[in-house]
């Protein structure tokens, strides 16, 4: 009988509740995803704010695939925004910027020599 109570009230609980007008929420809320426009609206934001900003990249997302292009001078900066816009919610990243000559042999003359020497410094003390 309790059973048959419980299932009664919480019945008349749900038929209760208003409905939620259609529309009211978008396909990124009910879904967990995010739309084209919001996506590329991220990355844009993000992209405006990173110093690979000013290399003057283009970024169009279409179906969550976001395609990068534009030329850069440094060679991380295309992995910085493959990353961008992987965090910015594009399911897909196509990375079609390419890296100038002067960044590619920047970049090839940076690892050519002796290896980078790590320094290691104790933590400060703190002051009492």
């Amino acid at each position: 009988m309790r059973k048959f109570i419980a299932i009664l009230s919480l019945l008349a609980a749900t038929v209760a509740m208003p409905a939620l007008p259609a529309g009211t929420l978008t396909k990124s809320h009910s879904t967990a995803k995010y739309s084209d426009a919001e996506i590329e609206a991220t990355i844009k934001a993000k992209l405006a704010k990173s110093k690979i900003g000013r290399d003057g990249l283009q970024v169009h997302v279409k179906e969550g695939v976001a395609t990068w292009t534009g030329t850069t001078g440094v060679m991380q900066h295309k992995g910085a925004a493959t990353r961008m816009a992987k965090a910015a919610g594009a399911t897909h990243v196509v990375n079609n910027i390419k890296v100038s000559e002067q960044g590619t042999s920047k970049a090839a003359g940076n690892l050519a020599g002796a290896p980078r020497q790590v320094q290691v410094t104790a933590p400060a003390k703190p002051a009492n």
